[in-house]
């Protein structure tokens, strides 16, 4: 079922394998036609994951990068539109002999090559491959007759996992097997029978539920995995061994482990439950809201890299949500509100939604010396504050915000206007990693303990130039460069405990073992 948590069992799994002395690597499939992530609303897909070699993909693939510390790249991500695009290419080009190109087998095979290209790419022993959505949905049947196909091929050496919700209804108390019997059988309908069913929910499966579901989804009892909810998704590779799976799977496979190690992981789990300070920290977004829920999952590895940094600084983390717009009515109690808190973060996001609410924010801590960290749209904000409070242009603004604008302190780059104007929206992002050299003497060099970096980008408008020198006569340090492009990066205010802005986004490296060195920097100044 959608969300109910496949991707951080997918990486789980991939982190026993890796702790047993095995080179892992994975996948994600996607089942939209979509050609990737780029264009969809995050509050209904979540966020978009961006990889060093430019790739929008689904945020799945950050869990991987996160829990197997590795860079994937494009060919770790498939939809049904970058699949069915790459078979019409190749009927174009003649490469099928003229012959009728059909949905099966044409499809699955060249979904079966795209994973082959991977495990060779990547020299794995293990390929991790997590289909999206829900059994039973129509839109993923190729891709299940493409991992029947796999398994025909290679026998014994591909497993099925299937990932089952186990409701628990309060008013009866009964944790119910039915779901995932239903799922077990649709999936069973494809041609597929899995090799294991991971059991979420709330608690611990207990034998009388794990009986049930391995009599009638006929499984051994011990390839039925409790997988119950837990407080930090790092510690499911430890929930997962407490059932032996890493041993089941080896068994399965008449592999033995090289190693059995995973004693950095454990330590991690140590210090995520020891008992730490808390730093209170306050994201000012816009995609978190949907009717009367709160989706965090829009800035999921914004809030990863958070803990990740507390956590380093033997703290504990606490992070609040604060809706952008309501800070745009000006109410000052509302913004003193933000003086509860040990830092803000105002990460990326796109169109003019909450944008001002997000630069009285940003105001309020420049003014009131709140440790502050901007992220993309988060710099763009940073800058239009700077420019109008502090340099006097009052109408400054974005490009983006206003095509008439008469002093956009943010525009695009000359290159990206033509195909803006052509609405050719795919080809105006600047995307992935890019070279930044940091500035002498800033807090960025303090951070990175280095004067060049490499960081993801995920943007199309940028620090318009010609106000570079005005800001930094003003005061505005210009911390960071990309000097193939002249691009302001990374911007700091002098006198003010931590005042830090980027265009990228370093979020999305930061490792629960390595985190990211300016979210590291910013929670320890936070924290005093």
């Amino acid at each position: 079922m959608s969300s109910v948590g496949k991707g951080a069992a997918t990486a789980s799994i991939g982190k026993i394998l890796q702790g047993r002395g095995f080179k892992v690597s994975a996948i994600k499939i996607d089942p939209y036609i979509n050609v990737d992530a780029g264009t969809m609303n995050p509050i209904e897909h979540g966020e978009t994951f961006v990889t060093n070699d430019g790739t929008e993909c689904d945020q799945d693939v950050g869990n991987y990068e996160r829990f197997l510390n590795i860079d994937l790249s494009t060919d770790n991500y498939m939809t049904t539109g970058r699949v069915y695009q790459a078979v019409i290419q190749k009927e174009r080009n003649l490469e099928f002999d003229g012959r009728c190109v059909e949905v099966v087998p044409d499809i699955p095979n060249e979904v079966i090559a795209r994973i082959e290209k991977v495990a060779r790419k990547d020299k794995a022993d293990f390929v991790m491959i997590e289909i999206g959505g829900t059994v039973g949905e129509y839109q993923n049947l190729l891709f299940l007759e493409a991992a029947r196909m796999m398994k025909l091929k290679n026998p014994g050496r591909v497993l099925f996992a299937l990932v089952t919700y186990l409701p628990t209804i309060k008013i009866i108390g009964e944790m119910k097997t039915k779901p995932s019997q239903t799922s077990a059988r649709l999936l069973n309908e494809a041609g597929i029978q899995p090799d294991f069913i991971l059991g979420r929910a709330s608690v611990p499966l207990d034998e009388p539920r794990k009986r049930k579901i391995s009599v009638f989804c006929n499984l051994d009892l011990k390839d039925v995995i409790s997988a119950p909810d837990v407080d930090s998704i790092y510690e499911i590779p430890f929930n997962f061994e407490k059932d032996g799976l890493g041993d089941r799977i080896l068994k399965k496979l008449r592999l033995r482990s090289k190693t059995k190690n995973l004693k950095e992981w454990s330590s991690l789990i140590n210090t995520i439950k020891r008992e730490k300070p808390v730093v209170k920290i306050g994201i000012v977004g816009k995609y978190f809201e949907s009717g009367g829920f709160s989706i965090t999952d829009s800035y999921i590895s914004v809030i990863e890299a958070v803990k990740h940094a507390t956590w380093a600084n033997n703290k504990q983390p606490e992070i609040h949500w604060l809706s952008a717009q309501k800070f745009e009515t000006g109410d000052k109690e509302e913004l003193k509100q933000l003086k509860e808190y040990d830092g803000i973060i105002v990460p990326g996001g796109f169109g003019t939604r909450g944008t001002e609410g997000k630069i009285r924010v940003i105001e309020y801590c420049r003014k009131n010396k709140i440790p502050f960290l901007g992220l993309c749209l988060g710099l763009q904000l940073a800058v239009i504050e700077f420019s109008r409070n502090i340099c006097g242009i009052k109408d400054a603004t974005s490009r983006e915000f206003d095509a008439k604008a008469k002093n956009p302190v943010i525009d695009l780059m000359e290159e990206q206007k033509e195909l803006m104007e052509k609405k050719n929206y795919g080809g105006t992002m600047r995307l992935g990693a890019w070279d930044c050299d940091i500035k002498k003497a800033t807090i960025a060099s303090k951070a990175y303990k280095t004067d060049k970096i490499s960081e993801r980008h995920r943007h199309r408008y940028e620090v318009n130039n010609r106000y570079r020198d005005l800001l930094v006569s003003k005061g505005l340090t210009v911390a960071g460069i990309n000097a193939k492009k002249d691009l302001v990066e990374i911007i700091e205010l002098k006198g003010h405990p931590f005042f830090v802005a980027v265009q990228f986004h370093p979020e999305l490296k930061s490792r629960p073992l390595f985190p990211h060195p300016l979210f590291k920097e910013f929670i320890k100044i936070a924290g005093k």
